[in-house]
């Protein structure tokens, strides 16, 4: 989504300051900040000097300066605006924009003024100021988190839009708590009252918009796509919310395509969204393909005590073998046949036809599989029954973040859409792993493979990395 700050809106919510969550949000922010630079700063100066010598005073006292000066930096790269706040890599981007400005800046300014600079103190102290905001500020985020799951810290919002767009939003908001929205009242573009959109009820047109956000109490409006409001209709409306310091939020029509892909460019006074054709080959997918087969080499090596003795498990809980090898489709529909760690009994693929009439689409899982051990239950759960599919990464039939790999009779009967998953390589993880595994439907373990492939980076994958391990962790939807 695209959000519109309308004049003096500081992104605060409808009030000026913001609701009071916010504020205190903002304070917790701000004192993670001076924690980390005092810490990175004094930490860098002891390391450096062991002690406070007439050669190391001017050093400490800019230790102590440190942090002040690296709040204010973080504040003039706008870092603690709400929408900064709580949910995606923004913040974190602009905490690393900082770091690294500052420290070009102290070598260019060093070396124009030809000052001597102790470098072992400031190799130190800036990067460690800046990993330690970072940790600070994922503490705060993840609490954050924690009481929006609760249903609090969300923000109040009233969607505008055709009902079936407002659905699909309110389900997205309901499902992601940790984006903190939730939708409290809905505008039509004809006036309904009495009606309820998934128990959000309507509360009036588009004409009453301002008017409903008063009466909710809430601090955001979400526009989606639709023909009623254009360009003039949008921009009324953002005048007419300035006035409350309300939030204007606009979702395009491209809802899967991610900020890398598009840009606004003005042409003949119009701000026109431009929209990129995803990068699927080139040099960035070779370093996409050089990163996955070292990073599985890396932890065939480290993890393979534990694999061994996965291996030896399988084969004592039950009899059969202690891997599992079926077909899968790989890149541009190559055939290419996938190692796992046995978790069912030796003849489940006998059992699947009397099952299969419990399977949601296409996509062929039940919660209590009968099939499966006692000891691969153990397995699945916290996704260790994939670990020799390293194997296959290594091979180059699989990539560590990728798509669900899919069965061949699967893909007999994709659609053209879906088959569009196919233009990557399957992975390891990926969207479905961390958002739900077995828990999601056909419809969305498909809609999040299609947001990959559309919006695939390193940048991403390392997300998706880094959220894998809470994510098998918790055991959540696998089964």
């Amino acid at each position: 989504m695209t959000v519109v700050r309308s004049g003096s809106d500081l992104g605060w919510g409808s009030q000026p300051g913001g609701p009071p969550w916010v504020r205190v949000y903002r304070l917790r922010a701000v004192a993670a900040d001076l924690a980390g630079a005092g810490t990175g700063a004094l930490v860098a100066f002891f390391t450096r000097f062991g002690e406070i010598t007439p050669y190391a005073v001017p050093y400490f006292l800019l230790s102590v300066g440190l942090p002040l000066l690296w709040v204010c930096a973080v504040a003039l790269n706008r870092a603690y605006e709400s929408r900064m706040l709580g949910a995606g890599p923004e913040e974190f981007r602009r905490v690393v924009q900082c770091g690294l400005v500052l420290t070009a800046a102290t070598a260019i300014g060093s070396y124009v003024t030809k000052t001597d600079v102790a470098r072992g103190y400031v190799v130190l102290a800036l990067p460690l100021t800046t990993l330690l905001t970072l940790v600070f500020r994922y503490g705060l985020r993840k609490g954050l988190h924690r009481r929006r799951a609760a249903g609090r810290c969300l923000r109040r919002v009233v969607a505008v839009g055709h009902p079936a767009s407002i659905a699909e939003l309110v389900a997205r908001f309901r499902r992601e708590r940790y984006h903190g929205m939730e939708v409290v009242a809905a505008c039509l573009p004809e006036d309904r009252p009495g009606r309820s959109i998934e128990g959000v009820p309507v509360a009036g047109g588009f004409s009453d918009v301002p008017l409903v956000v008063e009466q909710v109490g809430a601090d955001s409006v979400a526009v989606l796509a639709c023909p009623e409001m254009d360009g003039l209709a949008l921009r009324r409306l953002a005048w007419r919310l300035e006035r409350s310091h309300t939030e204007l939020i606009v979702a395009p029509a491209l809802m899967e395509v991610a900020g890398p892909r598009t840009t606004i460019r003005p042409a003949a006074g119009l701000p026109l969204l431009h929209v990129e054709h995803p990068e699927l080959a080139g040099a960035r997918q070779l370093v996409k393909n050089v990163f996955d087969r070292v990073v599985a080499a890396t932890l065939l090596v480290v993890l393979a005590p534990i694999m061994v003795g996965v291996a030896a498990a399988v084969r004592a809980s039950s009899p059969g073998p202690a891997l599992f090898r079926q077909t899968r489709v790989g890149r541009d529909g190559a055939l290419f046949t996938i190692v796992k760690f046995r978790t069912m009994r030796a003849d489940a693929e006998h059992l699947k036809v009397d099952l299969e009439s419990d399977g949601d689409g296409l996509l062929f899982k039940l919660r209590d599989d009968p099939r499966v051990t006692p000891f691969g239950a153990l397995l699945r759960r916290h996704s260790l029954d994939e670990l020799p599919q390293l194997i296959n990464v290594l091979r180059g039939h699989m990539s560590l973040v990728g798509p669900r790999p899919p069965l061949p009779d699967e893909v007999a009967r994709y659609g053209d859409d879906v088959r569009r998953r196919l233009l990557v390589r399957p992975g390891l993880t990926g969207l479905w792993q961390v958002s739900g595994r077995s828990d999601l439907s056909w419809e969305e373990s498909v809609r999040l493979d299609l947001r990959y492939v559309e919006n695939w980076s390193l940048m991403l994958d390392l997300q998706i990395l880094w959220k894998t391990w809470s994510a098998v962790a918790r055991g959540q939807g696998a089964y």
